[in-house]
């Protein structure tokens, strides 16, 4: 058996960057970002999209304990390899799992976890017909984990593709079948099992903390460089003053949700968002102390999830005249990756019960902010982002300020929060080695240097999908043991330009017309049928007036943003239109379990006479985790039939991966508190890579059932809506994603407004 290469002793946490390859298609371009020039597995003769790079494996093995293992990951079309070293520096080694990406393949970010004394970011992956199928690998960064799961999308409508043409059908369909547990185990030697024992826990600190840094040159679908939202936002900010280079604004819109004076502080830091990211998480006091002058000692006091934590803080005032002795706090720290890489990170201050204050120390409350950093993309060849932190002050505080223009509030507390961001640019600044972009490689395929992938899997156990290896575990056999190496690897180091993204706010003449879009997506030539919404009734009821509460209405798209007639070329975007379909009804249900196809309820609204005469209703049923569970449904309904040949039509009758991957949703919390609107976000959301999206097509309609619980970080943010929903205004615009210029530019399918919704009155079911 060949020997594997042992990996060095463990570098510092956020070590040099790793590997990542992009085979090329016979043009010589990269196939990332787009359907793969070769099937990857029908033998068509075509070439196909490899990726690979350094992840963690993790898991429970067969005696029950944790392992966390550096593994090379490899995505060929749709078959996936793990080796222990790179196979492209050991020609002929053989992997030690493989197994092929199916089309019901789901990933989920589970997060931020410590795994004996660092932190990783772990991705899930599980069939979603049968969850029992899955399995877990990590990434050093958050940044990374994005990009794997962009990866596997590949695989996965790689997979979809090769069942389009029924390409080896019964090899595709026992992939399907095949009973993951139904493996037979291997025989293990016991010596080698108890030695494995003798070196357990000195696992994860052993990782090479390499990134994978997956990295793609194809054209990026949103926009860094402009406003971070596709709806329009209430806030109006006006520029106060410069702090240490850093403009600070104040929201002077009447908010009607907030408790205070809204402020923040707005910078370039020459740095990419994942690491900016790390940095304000990082508790680190010695790291801290260098950019941070108020929350630099903080303490981990819970993890409550991948995606939250509590964390508490001590300060002796030296600088800030106003506190006459020593503080601490205790504050909690929520944050999120949105699908275009910015990150949003929520600080909220939180009770004494989550830690009692220390001897010496006075209990004080730090204000309520936000971080929000997203990339800026520059001619340059080095990184930078937009640093945001928002934060809230008493009225009265800020109103004295700003009549005297006392020089006290540099020396207040809000001024040293915002006066993080120019510390943050300082200290990347002067730190060169942490602001570079993490190193990748892009290859060519060349034939004389084959994987032993082997794509068509004759060779592997039938039916052996890629989560079924995960799933397996770790064992004692010399194959899967980490301390067989016998030579050092180090990653190649290259550098991939990404391409500038501009972004616009176009003219209204750029968009369809609601009359052009029915000319494309309906059959315009049959006799429009009469969709009167007093003919239907939900059990959430439609309102009388704008401020009508617990209600909903149908606004027009015109506060959205939607892809313009040229976004291929240049990124613009224009102003929505009047959507498409018409919203008829709105059900607002509780249950104990989730419940999927309403519409196939006896007492649906689908199901009654008056719908079964309208040519196409779409039914958006939104599944609300929480004790109990809602259930929020939307109909819409279509005055003539569908083109079936139109976008929507191809989105109607086609498969689900393609639904998953053209479903969006833009949101925008009208009224509410400030930091619901920043956790919500404007930014659009394709939600079947988001969540777990079912479909039921029959008849006339088409149900789309939302899983939001499947997404943890989905999960934590409708939780915090959930806490405030009686209070907000929440607008929502349904659309089908176009990617190909005869689809531009977008139009909205529907949309709602919900009105202040309270939870007590949903109906049971």
């Amino acid at each position: 058996m060949e020997t594997a290469a042992k990996p060095p002793t463990t570098p510092p946490l956020g070590g040099p960057g790793d590997v990542f390859e992009v085979e090329l298609s016979e043009a010589g371009s990269p196939d990332l970002g787009s359907r793969s020039s070769g099937s990857g597995s029908g033998g068509s003769g075509r070439s196909a999209a490899e990726y690979s790079g350094w992840v963690y494996h993790i898991g429970v093995n067969s005696i029950g304990h944790e392992y966390c293992h550096l593994r090379f990951l490899v995505i060929r079309g749709r078959t996936v390899a793990m080796y222990k070293r790179d196979p492209h520096d050991h020609p002929g080694l053989e992997p030690i799992r493989k197994g092929a990406v199916s089309h019901t393949l789901m990933v989920e970010e589970l997060g931020r976890r410590r795994v004996n004394h660092g932190d990783v970011y772990v991705l899930r992956l599980y069939n979603r017909l049968d969850q029992t199928k899955k399995g877990e690998i990590a990434c050093a960064k958050p940044g990374e984990a994005r990009k794997w799961i962009e990866a596997f999308e590949q695989a996965k409508q790689q997979a979809d593709h090769d069942l389009m043409r029924g390409a080896n059908w019964n090899r595709l369909q026992n992939e399907n079948e095949i009973n993951l547990d139904g493996h037979r185990p291997r025989v293990r030697r016991y010596a080698q099992g108890l030695g494995k024992l003798v070196r357990i826990g000195k696992g994860p600190e052993m990782l090479l903390r390499q990134s994978s840094d997956l990295r793609s040159q194809e054209r990026v679908n949103t926009n860094f460089g402009g406003d971070t939202g596709d709806a329009f936002e209430a806030h109006e900010w006006r520029y106060v003053r410069t702090f240490n280079g850093i403009r600070i604004f104040e929201d002077i819109a009447n908010s009607k949700g907030g408790k205070g004076i809204l402020l923040k502080s707005v910078g370039v830091v020459g740095a990419n968002p994942d690491t900016v990211f790390e940095a304000v998480l990082n508790l680190d006091k010695h790291k801290r102390y260098e950019w941070d002058m108020l929350t630099a000692d903080l303490e981990l006091v819970e993890t409550i999830d991948g995606y939250c934590d509590v964390v508490y803080g001590t300060y002796e005032p030296k600088y800030l005249n106003w506190w006459k002795g020593k503080k601490d706090f205790v504050f909690s720290r929520q944050w999120f990756r949105g699908q275009d890489g910015a990150y949003t990170i929520l600080q909220t201050p939180v009770g004494r019960n989550k830690r009692p204050p220390k001897h010496g120390y006075d209990r004080t409350k730090i204000n309520p902010s936000t971080w929000e950093i997203r990339r800026l993309n520059t001619s340059g060849p080095s990184p930078k982002c937009v640093v945001t932190l928002m934060l809230e002050i008493s009225s009265s505080f800020w109103g004295r300020w700003k009549r005297r223009h006392s020089s006290n509030f540099d020396k207040s507390i809000p001024f040293a929060l915002l006066s993080q961001v120019a510390g943050l640019r300082e200290y990347f600044a002067t730190n060169p080695a942490l602001t570079s972009d993490l190193p990748s490689t892009v290859v060519k395929s060349k034939a004389s240097e084959p994987l032993i992938i082997q794509s068509e899997l004759e060779d592997s156990e039938p039916g052996d999908e890629f989560y079924d290896a995960l799933a397996r575990g770790e064992s004692f056999e010399d194959e899967d043991s980490d301390d067989d190496y016998d030579d050092a690897t180090t990653p190649k180091a290259g550098k991939v330009k990404l391409k500038n993204v501009s972004w616009a706010i176009a003219g209204l003449a750029l968009k369809k017309t609601k009359a052009l879009v029915e000319t494309s997506e309906l059959v315009t030539n049959s006799s429009p049928v009469t969709v009167d919404p007093s003919d239907f009734h939900g059990t959430l009821r439609r309102a009388k007036s704008e401020n009508d509460p617990n209600s909903w209405s149908a606004p027009g798209g015109e506060k959205f943003m939607i892809r313009g007639k040229t976004y291929l070329t240049d990124y613009t975007k224009v102003v929505g239109g009047d959507p498409l379909l018409k919203l008829i009804a709105v059900d607002w249900f509780k249950v104990d379990e989730r419940f999927d196809s309403v519409a196939l309820h006896p007492k649906s609204l689908v199901q009654s006479e008056a719908a079964k005469k309208i040519p196409f209703i779409l039914v958006i049923n939104l599944q609300v985790p929480a004790k109990p569970n809602y259930n929020l449904v939307m109909y819409y309904a279509a005055e003539r039939p569908v083109n079936k040949d139109s976008l929507l039509g191809r989105f109607i009758d086609g498969t689900d991966t393609f639904r998953d991957a053209r479903f969006k949703l833009i949101p925008s919390i009208v009224e509410g508190y400030w930091m619901v609107k920043r956790a919500v976000g404007t930014k659009a959301c394709l939600l079947g890579k988001a969540v777990t999206c079912n479909y039921l097509r029959q008849d006339n309609f088409l149900e789309i059932d939302v899983d939001i619980g499947s997404s943890s970080v989905a999960r934590s943010i409708i939780g915090l809506v959930l806490g405030y929903v009686t209070s907000i205004v929440v607008d929502l615009a349904i659309l089908i994603e176009a990617k190909e210029e005869k689809e531009l530019p977008e139009y909205i399918l529907g949309t709602v407004r919900l009105n202040r919704v309270n939870p007590d009155s949903a109906i049971s079911i």
